[in-house]
């Protein structure tokens, strides 16, 4: 009887036992393993964004730094309702004129391609949500520094159709500069490599203006030399060189890129050339068929020998292939050790 009872107690035990190891082990578990913040990676891409937006507030200032030198004051208008010195200008932070037609372009176009270049430099895992963020950040500055400047001419200029019409042609010139602005940023902040440097090619020549129009102003009138404007000239086809090079010929397809770019350097400065002289000479005469006449003379002559863009693209491409030549004979060197 008393052997029986043992018997029955023991096998009482033994479930007590395991479930009382269990127990430890699933709390060993627990202290090994613990559970993790479900609030974590919402903070963490609250984060993400709030730091992305900032990016994108100073990469849109950032655009705007060579006007804003320069005290932000209106340059003359033509259409101005009443005659005032140029001191007596009103301030804006945009340069809302014809004549400052190309350096609106680089304004806007410069602070997209900064944001870019900051998201592609950013290792977060969330870059989509970095990009947009940066994106909304940069549009935020340059709408703001639209709607002020707008409000500035606007309520300056003369009453009259002219003046409706010389509104509406800087508006849609500072609308297009802007979306030109947000394809810079997303093509620099892509992944890919060949996106990449089809963002460093549409960007080289409004870049070099942007950086031109801030050096010219500290250095003042007649303070760049000769040498510096010629590097001018000059920058452009280095940074799409170098950016070809690191893009590179493999795959096949980023022949395609390279096509672009090049291509870019020769459109682009004909482009700048035709607006600034249309603008600047005919923008208030009214006749939109002379003045359309007019630039497409100017533009096919910039298109031309006299253009002077054949040394630059010939200076891009031997740049571009001696970069990938060094590069491929460093990679090959470095598996073959």
């Amino acid at each position: 009887m008393s052997h029986r009872n043992d018997h029955v107690a023991s096998q009482t035990r033994e479930p007590d036992a395991i479930r009382v190891a269990a127990g430890a082990d699933r709390t060993t578990t627990a202290v090994e393993r613990p559970a993790r913040d479900p609030e974590g990676p919402t903070r963490a891409a609250s984060k993400d964004a709030t730091v992305a937006v900032l990016l994108g507030l100073l990469a849109g200032l950032l655009g705007l730094v060579p006007w804003l030198v320069t005290g932000a004051r209106l340059p003359l208008l033509n259409l101005w309702g009443s005659q005032v010195w140029p001191g007596q200008m009103p301030l804006a932070l945009l340069p809302l004129s014809q004549y400052e037609s190309t350096t609106l372009v680089a304004l806007m176009t410069t602070g997209g391609a900064a944001a870019g270049l900051a998201v592609r430099c950013w290792p977060s895992p969330r870059r989509r949500l970095v990009m947009w963020c940066a994106a909304g950040g940069v549009l935020a500055v340059q709408v703001t520094a639209t709607i002020q400047a707008f409000t500035v001419v606007g309520g300056g200029l003369a009453a009259g159709p002219r003046s409706i019409l010389y509104v509406g042609g800087l508006l849609a010139g500072v609308v297009a500069a802007m979306v030109a602005g947000m394809v810079a940023l997303l093509l620099l902040a892509a992944k890919s490599r060949a996106l990449a440097a089809l963002g460093v090619g549409v960007m080289a020549v409004p870049f070099v203006s942007w950086a031109a129009a801030g050096v010219t102003h500290l250095a003042g009138v007649g303070g760049v030399s000769p040498l510096v404007s010629m590097l001018w000239r000059c920058l452009p086809a280095v940074l799409v060189g170098v950016a070809l090079a690191w893009c590179g010929l493999r795959p096949a397809v980023r022949a395609l890129v390279w096509l672009v770019d090049l291509a870019m350097l020769w459109v682009v400065p004909a482009m700048f050339t035709a607006v600034r002289s249309v603008l600047g000479t005919r923008v208030l005469g009214g006749d939109l068929q002379e003045m359309t006449a007019m630039g497409k003379q100017v533009f096919m002559g910039a298109l031309g020998p006299a253009g002077g863009t054949g040394p630059t693209i010939l200076l891009a491409l031997a740049i571009a292939l001696v970069g990938t030549f060094v590069r491929a004979a460093a990679l090959n060197q470095w598996r073959a050790r």
